[in-house]
């Protein structure tokens, strides 16, 4: 059995000032409509940038990050980071919380503690995101396979039964190991899904009530002019990795992007929905790392072998095997329809606030809609 070996974050000083060297040096371009119509417009990103490089303390957020116990092992060649806290609550049971893109298992920081007081947590790095780099080898960005190590993970952890909660990529991840290990999954807990997928057909609008017919229409206009940055990753991630790897303010405008569209609507800015430093250390943790190549290559691997299965005829046939218990969550700034959901659900809720990251944006909400779901399991 592979180690499992205590970490910490102890970013390089020579690397913090590389950092503040390059944002320095940003060679700013030109725009033509100064909004948000054709991505981040200069003077909020300039704004941004300069705090990243003047204002921003990654040290008070590094010590911040080390107060969760982090750890390290091997799984299949690769080096899987991971969070392990543990509660002190007698009867406490196991929930793995996996995150989605573009993230990191710090995306749960603000609702760690809170759930620690009831469940025993494990919250990895998905292979190509933070800490759990370099890639050792392609193949990484298969759920499938992003599962299977999950359930090693939890098999070394002493884990027999466990929760399992997922938002975007993690999402997926989720409902997978709801398939391949439903005898030691508890219930699966959803939020960052969407009305549909994102190369699939449009949402047809005849028949929805309101407010799903606003979701709709807000998903098909994802599908019109969003999907950028995914056909991009999922064609082309090497070409994307230089760009990403070489300079911080592109790396910025890449993440802070999905941060503006998909956070709460109601919200004007990114720094808005979430907390400024948090979304910063978030950006600063996919520059130290050059998560923002990896993480592109896993999405373009991740989007092969969808393209493979949905060729195979995966989503056709009969009638899927009854799983585990099954819930999800829907934020103001989701699609997701309950009516076009394929799969019977035991726990459904809509919030008026929030977005695709619920943990960083309303995490009361979140933790009272996760751990109310989880007791419901049993």
């Amino acid at each position: 059995m592979s180690e499992i070996k205590p970490f910490r974050i102890a970013i390089d000083q020579a690397d913090l000032d590389d950092l503040k060297t390059r944002l320095s040096r940003t060679r700013w371009p030109h725009e033509v409509t100064g909004d948000w119509s054709r991505g981040v417009p200069v003077a909020y990103l300039k704004g941004l940038a300069e705090y990243w490089a003047d204002g921003f303390d990654w040290r008070a957020q590094e010590a911040e990050l080390n107060e969760f116990p982090q750890f390290t092992t091997e799984i299949d060649g690769q080096t899987i980071h991971f969070l392990h806290v543990r509660s002190a609550a007698p009867d406490a049971r196991a929930v793995l919380l996996t995150h989605g893109w573009p993230s990191s298992p710090f995306e749960f920081r603000n609702v760690i503690d809170e759930l620690s007081d009831e469940f025993h947590l494990v919250v990895p790095s998905l292979p190509g995101y933070g800490f759990s780099t370099p890639v050792h080898g392609p193949g990484w960005g298969n759920l499938f396979r992003v599962a299977q190590a999950w359930t090693t993970l939890m098999d070394r952890l002493g884990y027999e039964r466990f929760g399992v909660h997922g938002t975007d990529a993690g999402a997926g991840v989720a409902g997978i190991l709801s398939m391949i290990a439903a005898h030691r999954v508890t219930g699966v807990h959803l939020t960052g899904t969407s009305a549909g997928t994102p190369f699939g057909p449009a949402v047809a609008l005849d028949g929805l009530e309101e407010k799903d017919r606003e979701r709709g229409e807000r998903f098909n206009r994802f599908q019109a002019d969003g999907l950028g940055y995914l056909q991009v990753q999922a064609t082309r991630p090497q070409t994307l990795a230089y760009s990403l790897h070489d300079s911080p303010t592109g790396q910025l405008a890449w993440i802070v992007e999905k941060f503006a569209e998909w956070t709460d609507p109601a919200k004007e800015l990114p720094d808005d929905a979430v907390d400024r430093d948090h979304l910063l250390a978030l950006v600063s943790l996919f520059w130290f790392t050059g998560a923002g190549a990896s993480s592109a290559h896993a999405m373009y691997e991740g989007m092969e072998a969808y393209r493979q299965l949905s060729q195979g005829g995966w989503d056709e046939g009969g009638e899927a095997p009854a799983g585990p218990p099954r819930g999800i969550a829907v934020f103001a700034g989701d699609t997701t329809i309950r009516s076009l959901q394929d799969e019977p659900l035991d726990h459904w809720s809509e919030y008026a606030t929030g977005g695709h990251f619920p943990a960083m944006e309303v995490p009361e909400l979140f933790t009272e809609d996760l751990r109310t779901f989880l007791r419901k399991c049993g």
